[in-house]
């Protein structure tokens, strides 16, 4: 429907122009040798050879001798020609009026190549820049096939990866590059396509689409191969620590029990009550790194799926100190009675909390004690746990939350403040590391609720 549109706007110009011209030659009959006034009707052919090219632009040339020829050559109103040099007149205007006519057509047809070519470049260094920037192909792929659909001149087009069946109404053009089928344009079944363009242009978009696919591919391998890279050394730091962590609770054990178990040992009832009170707290210790470990596991592999309810901080803080035992004793609240309540899942907040108080008791003086402090935020209620140990400098600061990163003293297994972090973000919290000259001091920010709980 455009092409016949196109078409007939075309017919109208031409007659138009042969009309226009015509009128020009009329009036100037009168002043001007009417044989040179033939020359005119190239004003007519050269618009409709650069709007509408060659052939409606021989046809004005045509037409316009033909009027020339009936209107102003004697015998007038007739195609018969009295003098025989009028012949040679009207075949000059018609020669020139061709020339001039194939020219503007072979210059509109070469800015029409360079429009195409300059959209044609556009289009794949838009696609490229966007590509080198870091968004995904998927991302990418509706944007470069709008800008081919500007290109073929096309009303709508759609790429997809791969070879795909093309939906009703839809024609398929074949992306491939080095002989492989890397995509599929689809385009409206009833759009007229010139074929010089995709023969041009699809194979540039069909190796954008491939190295845009190699790239992927790589990345992903790069990916893979950074998960096995730390998945090794993990490896590597979960041995080191079984190899300590595991193996000196384990020994003790043994040696303990290898001296109830020896007929050859005089005991007496302390020294077996020791060895007793022995066995029973490195296999407390044994469990509690290897609970570490299962943590960290979980909490690595996304397993730590937190089930919210609404608490008060005093009652998280409260389970937490239940699990420290006697150390709880030097521990100090500042946890004012409205302090707000929070949305998280009570046992891994406590499993928070309580890695932090264990670590702040580990490296406080025996004299010093513990303060948790609670403090309102915007959206958050945050929690402060200070010591007064040693602290840290820093660069220190990022890699404590690292796992298996041990203290200045090397105490612990080096898990705890790791599966801290881990726990908290799970509840969509954050846990870090403050500069305090006095000491260490972490900070626990929990969500805050959306109602206040009601108390027992």
């Amino acid at each position: 429907m455009g092409h016949r549109v196109r078409l007939g706007l075309g017919l109208l110009a031409s007659a138009a122009a042969v009309a226009a011209v015509s009128g020009v030659v009329l009036l100037l009959k009168p002043h001007v040798p009417v044989v040179s006034l033939g020359a005119l009707y190239v004003l007519a052919v050269l618009p409709v050879a650069m709007l509408w090219g060659t052939a409606l632009a021989a046809a004005v040339s045509v037409a316009s001798m033909l009027a020339f020829n009936w209107f102003f050559l004697p015998p007038y109103h007739t195609f018969q020609l009295r003098d025989g040099a009028n012949w040679l007149v009207l075949g000059v205007d018609l020669a020139i009026a061709f020339a001039v006519g194939a020219l503007a057509a072979r210059a509109r047809a070469r800015r029409e190549d360079a429009e195409r070519r300059r959209l044609e470049a556009h289009a794949l260094a838009e696609v490229a820049l966007e590509l080198l920037r870091g968004r995904a192909l998927d991302d990418v792929l509706a944007e470069l096939a709008s800008l081919t659909a500007a290109v073929l001149a096309v009303p709508a087009a759609r790429i997809e990866l791969g070879d795909r069946p093309p939906r009703e109404g839809e024609r398929p053009l074949p992306l491939e590059a080095s002989l492989r089928r890397v995509g599929t344009l689809f385009v409206p079944a009833r759009t007229v396509v010139d074929d010089a363009v995709p023969r041009r242009f699809l194979p540039s978009v069909a190796a954008l689409l491939a190295v845009a696919l190699e790239r992927d591919r790589l990345q992903g391998e790069a990916l893979e191969a950074e998960a096995l890279r730390r998945s090794d050394a993990l490896k590597t730091a979960l041995l080191r620590t079984v190899s300590h962590d595991l193996r000196s609770p384990l020994t003790a054990i043994l040696a303990s029990a290898d001296a109830l178990a020896s007929p050859g040992l005089s005991l007496g009832e302390d020294d077996r009550l020791g060895l007793a009170e022995t066995i029973r707290a490195e296999a407390s210790r044994l469990d509690r790194v290897v609970g570490q470990l299962l943590d960290l596991s979980r909490l690595e592999a996304g397993g730590a799926e937190p089930h919210r309810e609404l608490w008060h901080a005093d009652e998280l803080v409260g389970q937490a100190l239940a699990s420290l035992g006697d150390a709880a004793a030097r521990v100090r609240l500042e946890i004012p009675p409205d302090a707000p309540a929070v949305d998280v899942d009570a046992g891994q907040v406590e499993r928070v909390l309580a890695n932090l108080l264990a670590n702040a008791l580990r490296y406080s003086p025996p004299e010093s004690g513990v303060v948790v402090r609670a403090e309102r935020g915007a959206t958050e209620l945050r929690l402060h746990v200070v010591d007064r140990g040693p602290g840290l400098p820093d660069e220190q600061r990022d890699a404590l939350f690292q796992p298996f990163r041990r203290g200045a003293a090397g105490h612990g297994s080096g898990l705890g403040l790791a599966i801290a972090r881990g726990f908290a973000e799970a509840n969509g919290g954050r846990l870090w590391a403050q500069d305090d000259p006095g000491g260490g001091h972490l900070v626990l920010a929990l969500p805050l609720a959306a109602r206040e709980p009601a108390r027992a």
